[in-house]
Formats: C-alpha cells, structure tokens, sequence
C-alpha cells in the first residue's frame, strides 16, 4: 500500500475518532498548547535532518521538474484571497530553489504558467500572475543566492504570447545570469507540451523542405535538438504537488523516462521534507529496478 492511501486511511480514522467528545476534547486542548507544537517542529527538523543525510549519501537526481500546482486551493482551504495563494507560491519558490542548490541538483525546472492556463483564467487573476512573474523575474536577477551559486535563469515556452512587462523582466534575469553555467534555472511560461513539439516539428519540416534535411536523417535527436528545452536534459524525477496525478502538458517528450512524484501537499505549503521525500521515492525506485 502507497504512503498516501495510508495517509488517507490514517486520516479517515482520526476524523471518525473526533466525533466523540471523549476524544475530541482532549485533542482541541492538545492541539493548541505550545508545549505540543514545540516538540512536533522539534522532531519534524530532526527527521528532514535525517532525510537529508540519507538522501545525500546515494545518488541525486541531476534535473528535478516541479509542476506547482495548488496556489488557489491553499488560500481557499485558509479563507484568504487567491492573489495571496499565489504570492505564497512565488515565495515557496525561492526556499525551493535554496533546498536544490544546497543539494547541488544542477537543474531544476518549474511548471509557472500554461498556455491553457492563459486562455482559461480569469483576467483578473491572470493579471496578478503577470505582476508577480514581473516581480520574481526582477527578484531573481537581483538574487544574491543566484549570483554567487552561478544559477542560469531562462524562460521557455511561446514568450511572445506574454506581456511586454513580463517579456522584459525575462530578458532582465536571462542577460544578467547568462554567463553562469554551474546550475541552470528553467520556468516555463505560456508551455504547453504538445505547442512544443508542434514548433519542433515545423523546424523539422521547414528543413526539409528546405534540403537542409533529408528524410533519413529525421529521428527523435532531431526532434530533441529543436525543443525550447533543448540544451538541458530531461528531467530524472518530475513532482507534482496538489494531489493532482496527472502531467498536464508539461514536458511530455522530455519524461518519456522520468521518475514521477505526486504528493497532496498544495505548493505553497511544500516543505524541505516533502522535498526530500520525493527524492528518497526516486532513489528507491532506481534501487528497485535496477536503473
């Protein structure tokens, strides 16, 4: 049985248990005293610790792919406005980056913003989202831990789609780490997986229409050579967060072998053990099977 179908009997329990005031009493008392709360972020800090030096002493995958998903349900599940699910998220992002440098994962690639996404949202909402990508773009190429872990921050996916704004604070972060190699940064926004290999295609056709390609020599590197992510390559384990179990258009070319992660953690609530965790998943998985 998966953690999470046991995460989800554990819970169905506690919350049959609670119905009789012998045991929900004693738990509101419990749950709201310092003394409780002190020992369980204790014990959560000792066990990351722990997870982390497990995890360090076997092999790391080189490129993590996160799709952040679950801004919205967060701020709904805590009464507050989508706009601050959102920044919630836009700062979750930045602690998520510090956790992969310090790992010394080289590549790590986020899901932001889908073409989908841009046709189905709101106005509204997309306009804040605009605003805090201008925001973290500007951040990022601000960001000392950016700066002195020489982290490459690109953008792909059809930017032009995007706001002038948006395009600038893109063009911003990519000239000022453009000369850094050691980690490289991706955030897709407008990507949609299937647009991408769309494009490739074209390029691939326009090739050889134009005798720069001859039939023979059209293969899956051709097809690799033309993506928007090109020069990186594919992810090893690619998360998901928000309980969604699904890929959403999101690299699907690139994780043809990829070890997938799900977890019902809403994305602004991710933490360094959730993290880690899904780390742990993939190196078992390669034990399992040998990879």
């Amino acid at each position: 049985m998966g953690r999470s179908k046991i995460g989800n009997m554990i819970d169905n329990i506690a919350k049959w248990l609670l119905k009789f005031s012998i045991i929900s009493v004693p738990a509101r008392y419990i749950s709201n005293s310092r003394l409780v709360w002190g020992f369980i972020s204790r014990t959560d800090r000792i066990r990351t610790k722990r997870l982390g030096t497990r995890i360090r002493n076997e092999e790391l995958p080189e490129h993590v792919s996160i799709i952040m998903d679950g801004n919205r349900r967060f701020a709904w599940s805590k009464s507050l406005e989508q706009e601050i699910g959102h920044f919630r998220g836009k700062e979750k992002l930045k602690e998520v980056m510090e956790w992969i440098l310090d790992l010394k994962i080289k590549y790590l690639t986020v899901y932001a913003l889908s073409t989908e996404n841009i046709g189905a949202r709101e106005p509204g909402e997309l306009e804040s989202l605009y605003e805090l990508y201008e925001i973290g773009l500007n951040e990022i190429a601000e960001d000392p831990l950016i700066h002195s872990n020489n982290v490459k921050v690109q953008a792909v996916g059809r930017v032009d789609e995007l706001p002038e704004k948006v395009k600038k604070a893109i063009e911003n972060a990519e000239e000022r780490t453009s000369a850094y190699s050691d980690y490289i940064f991706t955030v897709c926004l407008a990507y949609g997986g299937r647009e991408e290999i769309v494009d490739a295609v074209k390029g691939v056709a326009e090739d050889y229409a134009n005798g720069k390609l001859r039939l023979e020599m059209i293969n899956s590197e051709e097809i690799s050579n033309r993506l928007y992510s090109a020069e990186i390559p594919d992810p090893d384990l690619v998360i998901r967060t928000s309980g969604e179990e699904r890929i959403s258009n999101f690299l699907l070319w690139q994780i043809a072998y990829s070890e997938l992660y799900f977890t019902d953690v809403h994305w602004p609530s991710f933490s360094k053990n959730d993290l880690y965790e899904a780390i742990e998943s993939y190196q078992y998985r390669r034990r399992k099977y040998g990879k």
